[in-house]
């Protein structure tokens, strides 16, 4: 069985995580994860679902206390270590400062704003004065309200991957924040859509933790960034009961163990190695907290 990798560099600075992945992001409307900033410098790619705008619009200048936030949602500032600006591809290198995660670049080429590549959604939660702020900026708004049937994360995910060929997927990782934390009835939604895009990877991200699906149709090698996650982990089998599951690498590594909600399932386990193995009968879910300090 093929083994699919995986590794969190999105968590970390640009400059100190090797570019692997085409990343895409996706912001919900939830409240912006402190990271928001790296997340935001990864993604050649970037998708507000509805309410999300109005996430941005407010969320990201709270990450940067010290500047004005019009300066902020343009992306262009001055702080006492000079003039700053977030580049198009992530191309950050001059300073990073960790407590608020902020990056500083000299220079000007390749402004990129806060600006979205599209909003997307059925449009009942944005703001009026977020939406003319982004229509001013000239940002698409594709109101799909007439379809009651997809979250308006589908919504996005569908977007992203019907505007990548079939080559780029392959590469493509899309990151989600503000997936969780909310209302339960969103989060589940928001954990349908992995097992509706079971072929494209995702991953759905709040401040405290990530969830990601492991699909049976491979093994799985997951590299821990362990200065950026765990150690408290969990695998649960959501979609249907596991009758063998093996693992390494775990405080309480399972050897061919059964999982099903209503007898065992792994959680509040304990990552112990640098690499972390899964083997399963069924799609798994997998879980690892995200450390305070980034």
């Amino acid at each position: 069985m093929e083994a699919m990798r995986h590794s969190s560099t999105f968590l970390r600075p640009p400059a100190d995580a090797a570019a692997s992945s085409f990343y895409a992001l996706v912001v919900l409307n939830q409240r912006l994860p402190r990271f928001a900033p790296v997340l935001w410098s990864h993604a050649r790619l970037r998708v507000f679902a509805d309410g999300g705008a109005n996430r941005v619009y407010d969320g990201m200048p709270e990450l940067f206390p010290e500047v004005d936030p019009m300066e902020i949602r343009h992306s262009y500032f001055r702080t006492k270590f000079g003039f700053g600006f977030l580049s198009y591809h992530g191309l950050i290198s001059v300073l990073y400062v960790k407590n608020k995660a902020t990056y500083y670049v000299s220079g000007g080429a390749n402004l990129r704003w806060y600006k979205p590549d599209i909003i997307r959604g059925d449009m009942d939660s944005i703001r009026p004065e977020v939406k003319e702020f982004y229509i001013n900026l000239g940002v698409p708004i594709d109101d799909l309200s007439n379809d009651q049937d997809t979250t308006d994360l589908h919504k996005c995910v569908a977007h992203i991957c019907e505007s990548m060929d079939e080559l780029d997927k392959s590469n493509l990782c899309i990151l989600v924040a503000g997936a969780l934390g909310g209302r339960f009835d969103h989060e589940a939604g928001n954990i349908n859509v992995l097992y509706k895009f079971s072929n494209i990877r995702i991953v759905l991200l709040s401040n405290d933790c990530l969830i990601q699906l492991l699909p049976k149709t491979h093994c799985h090698e997951i590299h821990i960034q362990s200065l950026a996650e765990g150690p408290h982990c969990g695998l649960v089998p959501i979609g249907a009961p596991s009758t063998s599951t093996t693992t390494t690498g775990l405080q309480w590594d399972l050897t061919d163990t059964g999982m099903s909600f209503g007898s065992l399932i792994s959680t509040s386990n304990i990552v112990l190695a640098e690499k972390i193995t899964v083997k399963s009968d069924t799609d798994l879910l997998w879980t690892i907290s995200i450390k305070k300090g980034i």
